[in-house]
């Protein structure tokens, strides 16, 4: 996705939340600093979905009863935000793609890493020191924003890590996005929780995806 496509979307978020981009901003410029000039894993990134089926796990409390109903996990390649992985690890699945913002069980989102999956690393205001403290212990990593992107921090389209995912999907061509994990109309969050669940209904909804 273009940035001026994802633009408008990015200064109504702003605006709803009360936000501006500066934090958001500066967050990725500190990201780009502690990544390489080029990124050896987007390719990576493209081969693993371009073409194939893939799966995208969310964070929700039905996601172990959802991964109950998937059979052959082996033919889709598996995309993860932040919150699924450590359900994900439990059960023996390493995901091929992980999208976090980093606010996850570190030590989860290091043993992944240290397995060969990829993790999306992404900046905003609010997970500084994550970045800090995470992003130069992790091995295979690309760096992504929701502000404008830098020569090595992307931005692919979404707000939250879930809707993120299937942001990601499209980008790179999946052939079909199957969703676990996903549960919008949770009101048992709080107001900022429920503003980001209908934000990503929104976005979903865009993509032509009903969650």
């Amino acid at each position: 996705m273009r940035y001026e496509e994802w633009e408008p979307y990015y200064r109504a978020i702003l605006e709803d939340f009360g936000w501006t981009a500066r934090g958001d901003e500066d967050a990725a410029r500190l990201l780009s600093s502690l990544l390489p000039g080029d990124t050896p894993y987007l390719e990576k990134v493209e081969e693993l979905i371009r073409g194939k089926d893939v799966i995208v796990c969310g964070k929700a409390p039905s996601l172990e009863k959802d991964m109950e109903k998937v059979d052959w996990w082996y033919k889709y390649t598996v995309i993860a935000a932040d919150g699924a992985v450590s359900t994900l690890l439990r059960q023996g699945i390493v995901p091929d793609i992980i999208v976090s913002d980093l606010d996850g069980p570190h030590e989860d989102l290091l043993k992944a890493d240290s397995l060969g999956s990829i993790i999306l690393a992404h900046a905003h205001a609010d997970n500084v020191e994550s970045i800090r403290a995470l992003v130069p212990g992790l091995k295979h990593v690309v760096g992504t924003t929701q502000a404008r992107p830098l020569k090595n921090v992307y931005n692919f389209g979404g707000f939250s890590d879930g809707d993120r995912c299937v942001f990601l999907a499209k980008e790179f061509g999946a052939r079909s996005i199957k969703i676990i994990g996903f549960d919008l109309d949770d009101t048992n969050v709080t107001p900022k929780k429920l503003k980001k669940l209908k934000w990503a209904r929104r976005l979903l909804s865009r993509l032509g995806i009903e969650a």
